[in-house]
């Protein structure tokens, strides 16, 4: 007797993915809704992982609260890039800073 194919629900950390979506050519475009669609999901797991209780905070203070809801690594990571020596009053801040780190 066969089993049904029944797949497992996606993970906290697995990327979301549009499927009736349109796919940009290669290049630039493509690029840029990539990077769009990574800074998405930064914004929404540190949102989720981060209370409003936790700003203003510094990169540590982040990282601290951060590690303590357990978010991903990929989160994590990228608030390690922060610069040192920062105070971010929200999450849309901490985005924008890793974003301009990224670029630059």
């Amino acid at each position: 007797m066969e089993e049904a194919y029944q797949p497992e629900p996606p993970a906290d950390d697995d990327v979301r993915v549009d499927p009736g979506g349109p796919v940009p050519p290669p290049g630039e475009e493509r690029e840029q809704t990539q990077a769009d669609a990574e800074a998405e999901f930064l914004r929404s797991e540190l949102a989720r992982h981060l209370e409003r209780a936790a700003f203003p905070a510094d990169r540590q203070t982040v990282l601290d609260v951060l590690e303590a809801h357990h978010a991903p690594d990929a989160a994590l990571d990228a608030v390690r890039r922060l610069p040192d020596g920062g105070e971010y009053h929200n999450v849309t801040e901490i985005v924008r800073a890793i974003d301009r780190r990224h670029k630059g």
